[in-house]
């Protein structure tokens, strides 16, 4: 049926309801649940022109208000974690920092909660983002002390401190983060070479890099304390590394050539050394062998001399007797006497082969040895005044002879 029908209203049996009797009958099961009592069914007086009793409908809105009001101080409840600080707000004033446990407070829209996890790990890249490959040259590109650029991604890992300084004093947190971490990588690689940077001052460029960004944080009170700075890449720009890994390669030669020098003039100078040393021994035990032969052969000449003043046919009988003993003793010739006239000669050509044998074996011995014995000063002096007894001999052999 249509609402223009001009049978909407009426109250026939096959009309609508009547909605003031809908609203009646509504009313009078509000004011039974609050103890009142119905408005036309019970007698009551009803107001002009037809209206709902107003004692029903007030206790109506009482109890909806009673609702509402329930519910609105229930949403003040709220749960903080271990991990986490609550910041209360009243109208955006911050009134206290909660701890963890069951609390509440003032509802919506007089006082606000703000939840801060303090123990959560954030992380912001610098140079790149979620990839290495994926560079942003723009925050990576930076100028050492030595005039060269090189290309660096770092990550800086975070968390917070106190919350209050973090909601009040932070628009961007993580942007704030990375322009102070590249403030601070710019300043700390702007001070060194490039291969201190690149390669042996890693660690200490990083460590001095975390200190002067925390320096910049707590200077803005942004209340962030970093945890870690970790360098994934430290290279190069890639337009010139081929010339790079060429200067590298060099520079990995020069030192490996300077360490085979050196261990060279390690194993040169001290052998050098020692041979000097033990020749210098050997020189001054050679001074000291010819100055105590030198004197033991005066003092004997002395000697020698004192006796032969004394006696010298006796004296020089005696010495040409021991060094004709001293020289025959080293030849394997065989000399024989015919004055004396006898016809009866004795020679012992057994003991005088095996002399000779003896003889030529220690001369190939002498000849195979690498190096001779270094003639002593005695030794040579033996041989001169062996040679010396032997002309002796000679001439006066030659003298002898008719």
């Amino acid at each position: 049926m249509g609402m223009n029908d001009p049978q909407w209203g009426n109250k026939g049996n096959g009309g609508p309801p009547d909605l003031e009797e809908l609203l009646r009958k509504l009313n009078a099961k509000v004011a039974a649940l609050m103890g009142g009592k119905s408005g036309s069914g019970n007698g009551g007086p009803e107001q002009p022109g037809g209206g709902l009793p107003m004692k029903g409908f007030g206790g109506g809105l009482g109890l909806i208000a009673g609702i509402a009001a329930l519910i609105w101080l229930g949403s003040g409840f709220y749960i903080v974690d271990a991990s986490q600080r609550g910041v209360v707000l009243r109208f955006g004033k911050k009134v206290e920092i909660t701890e963890p446990g069951p609390r509440w407070h003032l509802p919506f829209p007089v006082e606000t909660v703000e939840i801060v996890n303090l123990s959560q790990v954030r992380t912001v890249e610098v140079g790149y983002r979620d990839n290495v490959k994926n560079k942003m040259l723009k925050e990576s590109l930076m100028l050492t002390d030595d005039e060269n650029i090189i290309d660096i991604q770092f990550a800086v890992q975070y968390f917070l401190s106190d919350p209050a300084d973090y909601l009040f004093n932070n628009r961007m947190p993580d942007e704030n983060v990375r322009q102070a971490a590249e403030t601070a990588i710019r300043e700390v690689v702007g001070k060194n070479k490039m291969d201190y940077v690149l390669y042996e001052g890693r660690e200490q460029v990083a460590a001095a890099a975390t200190k002067l960004m925390q320096e910049i944080l707590d200077r803005y009170k942004s209340g962030i304390l970093i945890s870690k700075l970790t360098m994934q890449n430290a290279q190069p720009p890639e337009q010139v590394q081929a010339a790079f890994d060429d200067a590298v390669k060099a520079g990995q030669d020069r030192e490996r050539q300077k360490n085979e020098g050196q261990a060279y003039a390690n194993d040169v100078v001290p052998r050098a050394k020692g041979t000097a040393a033990r020749l210098i021994q050997e020189s001054e035990g050679y001074k000291q062998s010819v100055i105590a032969n030198a004197e033991g052969d005066a003092s004997r000449f002395k000697q020698i001399l004192v006796e032969y003043e004394k006696a010298p046919g006796v004296t020089r009988e005696r010495m040409y007797i021991d060094m004709m003993q001293q020289v025959m003793g080293n030849i394997s010739k065989v000399m024989v006497d015919q004055k004396n006239g006898n016809s009866l000669l004795y020679l012992p050509l057994d003991k005088l082969m095996e002399s000779t044998r003896a003889a030529g074996a220690a001369t190939e011995a002498s000849a195979a040895a690498p190096t001779p014995a270094p003639v002593t000063t005695s030794q040579s002096s033996d041989n001169t005044a062996a040679q010396r007894a032997r002309d002796s001999l000679l001439s006066r052999n030659r003298e002898a002879r008719p």
